[in-house]
């Protein structure tokens, strides 16, 4: 079987005939944007995993359960139990989430760099580093549709449903974050240019 080709419905109903590689290859499909959503909202590698495999215990339950309603959006209600994991996280932890610098894991090292020397490759990490600090700076509403947007790749309609608000409130609030990050370079007198 072409996991490429196969749809997530597909590889669903392969899960439940008792295949168990149709489980396997929908994890490893949707591995890298759940990941890096939980991440980017916690800022912990090690609660971002312990979340991850929650979401996908959760995920299995449901399966099995029969409770799991095929509408062809696999990925968006995957990223909901992970949105709603992540809350609970921090209603029980009755804490804000913090920034932390975490050397061990960098979600802008997972993005491939194709540039061929060194310099150019260190001028693009230094950028990342820039945006990713401008990020911390916005709302929370507005950073959670840039990471929903460009490091999930989610559509607006799936980050309206998420966020519980209409698509326009969606594109609104991503206008604004864009907005207010150019106010922030300027502000900082950040030069993203090569």
């Amino acid at each position: 079987m072409n996991n490429v080709l196969t749809s997530d419905q597909e590889l669903i109903a392969l899960y439940l005939d008792g295949n168990h590689s149709g489980i396997e290859t929908l994890i490893r499909r949707y591995k890298r944007k759940v990941f890096t959503y939980i991440f980017l909202n916690v800022k912990d590698r090690h609660l971002a995993e312990d979340l991850f495999q929650d979401t996908f215990i959760k995920v299995i339950n449901t399966l099995r359960s029969g409770s799991y309603n095929d509408e062809g959006k696999f990925l968006p209600w995957v990223m909901r139990i992970a949105h709603n994991l992540i809350i609970d996280h921090y209603r029980k932890s009755n804490r804000i989430p913090t920034i932390e610098n975490d050397d061990e894991y960098d979600i802008f090292n997972t993005i491939k760099i194709y540039d061929d020397c060194v310099e150019d490759k260190m001028i693009t990490e230094q950028i990342h580093q820039d945006v990713k600090k401008l990020l911390d700076l916005l709302p929370d509403e507005q950073r959670e549709v840039i990471v929903m947007r460009h490091y999930a790749d989610m559509s607006f309609r799936d980050i309206a449903e998420q966020t519980n608000v209409s698509i326009n409130t969606a594109l609104g609030r991503m206008r604004y974050a864009l907005i207010n990050l150019r106010k922030l370079v300027k502000e900082k007198e950040i030069i993203l240019t090569h």
